[in-house]
């Protein structure tokens, strides 16, 4: 937006960091300029704009999604006999991790999708298929990080466990109990499936 009048950049200095207050400028100079930009937001031209990039993203952002759960499925390389756990299980992390503002690892771009695959099938797999949510944990520094670290390596173990062709007792397993479950909505309540 260009500047409609005189406007300062206030800036407090705390030792060597700065902190923005924000930009400062006469209130019918912002007023005009709001007005500006309402102006430039209620034309046709813009709603086609809007429109536009809505779809783009929402493309983008579906194609990301398919190719994260491909991604998060080639990790967990399971076995034929649980070929359809697996599938199940890169749904139910790429349904988790991969919607913009999720703020989790699948949408950082500074590592490769396959890393933020298996990144997100361990985190994902911390929270549901072990006790982590309710812990307590002391407030040691790195304390948080070790328990992770040790949760990753039980849920690789499972990941190990579905990885061969060998028998297990599903009910016996978290993560075929987890899978088992019906849907449910954000509140944990059961969704009900027409059919």
């Amino acid at each position: 937006m260009k500047s409609a009048g005189p406007s300062w950049q206030v800036v407090e200095k705390r030792g060597r960091k700065s902190f923005s207050k924000g930009l400062w400028a006469p209130r019918v100079n912002i007023d005009a300029a709001r007005a500006a930009l309402d102006a430039e937001r209620s034309t046709p031209a813009y709603a086609r704009k809007r429109a536009a990039d809505v779809d783009r993203r929402e493309r983008t952002h579906a194609a990301y999604a398919v190719s994260f759960e491909q991604e998060v499925l080639t990790f967990l390389r399971f076995a034929p006999r649980w070929a359809e756990v697996g599938r199940e299980v890169a749904r139910l992390v790429a349904a988790h991790a991969a919607p913009v503002g999720s703020g989790t690892v699948a949408r950082t771009q500074r590592i490769p999708i396959g890393e933020r695959a298996e990144a997100a099938a361990i985190a994902w797999m911390r929270h549901q298929t072990t006790g982590y949510d309710g812990m307590k944990i002391e407030r040691v520094a790195g304390r948080r990080r070790e328990v992770r670290r040790e949760l990753a390596q039980l849920s690789r173990a499972v990941l190990d466990l579905h990885r061969r062709d060998s028998p297990h007792a599903p009910h016996a397993c978290t993560l075929c109990a987890i899978v088992a479950q019906p849907p449910a909505d954000e509140s944990g309540h059961p969704l009900d499936i027409l059919l």
